[in-house]
């Protein structure tokens, strides 16, 4: 069965269509493009997202 994501956008990213939302699931969190939002999007585990939040929060 497929994830029911509720979406979110960033509120930096105003009426903007250049940004990406992030997808609360259940089991996973899902990421697409908002320019193209039935284009596909990654799925991560919650420990990968948490993993990435770490990495990019130390650049």
């Amino acid at each position: 069965m497929a994830e029911t994501y509720r979406w979110r956008k960033s509120s930096y990213s105003a009426n903007h269509q250049e940004c990406v939302e992030i997808g609360l699931g259940v089991a996973d969190i899902g990421v697409r493009d908002t320019k193209n939002r039935s284009g596909g999007q990654l799925r991560l585990s919650r420990p990968a997202w948490i993993a990435f939040l770490r990495d990019i929060a130390m650049r």
